[in-house]
């Protein structure tokens, strides 16, 4: 007498350490299994990966992408005109618009009275700035300071002093349109939020920034411009004036040209 046992129940009894006779080959009864079939241990641990299948399912990736940011991390779709000072600050210090995040030791972002008449807009930053994340430092930040006391304010107090470009570009080089272009809308909210009486662009790019304009200075001095209902007023940077002491006196008449904005 033998027993008919299918395959879950030969794994059954093998997993109780029940050993089942075999009836012998000849016996046509019942066939002998095959001796390249694994045992019934092995038949019973290769059904085992299928157990996963009751796990609950990962989140979909739409569920990731609408985590929560980081803290202090700006979100993507926050609009630069909607930023107040500090979120614009966090902006441009994690801002990869361009290339040149990759080689800055910082952005520098601004400095001075947020409730300033004068608006010092200069070009790009330089090795000092980048070390500092402060606009004009150096010898340069010095002449400036010392332009500016001269008609009753400085980066303290009645002035906020920032750049066109917020980062440094690689070897002081000239900034591509696309890097110029990348910070014109942090520019344009500074603006905005400061309300300046007066603004004075330092440099070709500044004034590229602010009226779009790519005239030589020489050409766009002496006269009055308007960025968003702003006077413009347009003069040499600090650094050109270290190597060209000779222009300092036309840069102290763009000053008494600023000043006269501010006269009721």
């Amino acid at each position: 007498m033998s027993l008919s046992l299918d395959a879950r129940q030969r794994a059954m009894l093998a997993e109780m350490g029940i050993r089942l006779f075999e009836p012998p080959a000849s016996d046509a009864a019942v066939p002998a299994p095959a001796r390249a079939s694994p045992p019934a241990r092995a038949t019973v641990r290769e059904q085992a990966p299928a157990r996963p299948v009751e796990a609950a399912p990962a989140p979909p990736p739409a569920f990731e992408a609408a985590a929560a940011p980081a803290a202090g991390q700006v979100p993507a779709s926050l609009d630069v005109e909607a930023m107040d000072w500090d979120t614009l600050g966090q902006a441009v210090a994690g801002c990869q618009a361009c290339g040149l995040c990759q080689g800055r030791r910082q952005a520098v972002f601004g400095a001075g009275d947020r409730q300033a008449a004068w608006m010092v807009v200069g070009d790009a930053p330089g090795e000092e700035e980048d070390l500092r994340g402060e606009p004009f430092a150096g010898q340069a930040g010095q002449l400036l300071d010392n332009m500016l006391r001269a008609v009753g304010v400085d980066r303290q107090q009645g002035a906020y002093l920032t750049t066109a470009i917020k980062c440094r570009p690689p070897g002081n080089r000239p900034p591509a349109p696309q890097e110029l272009a990348s910070c014109a809308a942090h520019l344009r909210r500074q603006v905005a939020l400061l309300q300046p009486r007066v603004i004075l662009a330092l440099g070709r790019l500044a004034v590229q920034s602010l009226l779009g304009s790519t005239e030589p200075l020489g050409r766009l001095r002496g006269g009055v411009h308007e960025f968003q209902g702003v006077p413009v007023v347009v003069s040499y940077p600090p650094a050109y004036l270290l190597r060209n002491p000779g222009d300092k006196g036309k840069a102290w008449e763009d000053l008494c040209l600023g000043l006269t904005k501010l006269e009721p």
